[in-house]
């Protein structure tokens, strides 16, 4: 089951980046979508994450991002900060960064382009924590750094204090469990946060011991991720087993682009912010070069998964 220890839990939606048709930061759409987050009830923000468009950004529109996310959160939540750069220094310049913007804890991948194997993967971690004194969570997604975090390096750099925890986004639920129960073995005492980045199955990882989620999806529907976390609390699994097969069938947004013209991110980012348009939350489904918007007839077929999950 979930930790009680975690420092970090519950719903912590990755959020969009709004843009303006210049692609710069669109600031008056930021505030309304942390506000819609935090009607709903979440329990963090995650900022400058891959939904975010953090890759896409210019350092002055990461900070200004930042900047504006935790004004507006206002302490209510904490806002954990990607820091998501190739090289150790760029990450520790972008760490230093959100601390001085008002971050409450970090998020880094593994280092990549460069080809590094599991020593520089571990000396970049510990090198990241040990220049900062915010919280540092490592961000598993294989598919965009090339690295798969290993159960061992992760559980010893919990047990050593180096990471507060994990955001696993790499699809591989088996390592996930196994990981779960390596740092119970081995760091029973540790403030340890698994945060699952695996949208359709968030009621499988609590079952199985996650401390939460961080949903691309929760941009668009908070609220049923809350409920569906607080069913998985109470363990109500039937509840929780309802409102994630609602959420299953609502992700079918990414799926509304053409698939010859979109891929990655241009098919969940601009789903989420073609959503969030309609919705009425942000002004503009805008996307940083080279993705491109979602068009008309695709809107329309985003537009019908809202109506069908009930949020239209």
């Amino acid at each position: 089951m979930t930790s009680p220890t975690a420092r970090f839990a519950g719903i912590v939606p990755p959020i969009v980046t709004p843009l303006d048709e210049d692609g710069g930061v669109d600031v008056a759409s930021l505030e309304r979508l942390i506000e819609h987050q935090l009607a709903a009830g979440v329990h963090g923000i995650f900022a400058l994450g891959s939904s975010g468009e953090t890759v896409f950004l210019t350092d002055a529109e990461r900070d200004r991002a930042l900047e504006v996310i935790v004004k507006t959160v206002a302490g209510k939540v904490p806002v954990i900060a990607g820091c998501i750069e190739p090289s150790t220094q760029r990450v520790i310049d972008r760490a230093r960064s959100s601390l001085r913007l008002g971050a409450d804890a970090l998020v880094t991948t593994a280092p990549f382009y460069a080809i590094v194997g599991p020593h520089e993967t571990e000396r970049h971690f510990r090198s990241v924590a040990t220049a900062t004194e915010l919280p540092l969570l490592a961000y598993d997604i294989p598919v965009c750094v090339h690295t798969k975090l290993s159960v061992d390096l992760v559980t010893r750099l919990v047990a050593e204090g180096v990471v507060a925890g994990v955001k696993d986004s790499s699809g591989d639920d088996v390592a996930f469990k196994q990981l779960l129960l390596s740092v119970a073995d081995n760091a029973p005492e540790a403030s340890f946060s698994a945060l699952t980045g695996h949208e359709i199955v968030v009621d499988a990882m609590m079952l199985a011991g996650a401390s939460g989620a961080v949903p691309g999806l929760a941009n668009v529907d908070p609220a049923g991720y809350v409920r569906l976390y607080n069913a998985c609390v109470a363990g109500d699994w039937a509840t929780a087993r309802v409102e994630q097969d609602r959420l299953t069938r609502l992700f079918r947004i990414v799926d509304a682009a053409d698939p010859a013209t979109a891929a990655g991110a241009t098919r969940g980012v601009g789903a989420f912010k073609t959503a969030l348009v309609l919705l009425g939350v942000i002004d503009s489904n805008a996307v940083s070069l080279p993705l491109r918007p979602l068009d008309a007839e695709e809107t329309g077929r985003v537009r019908t998964h809202l109506e069908q999950a009930g949020l239209l």
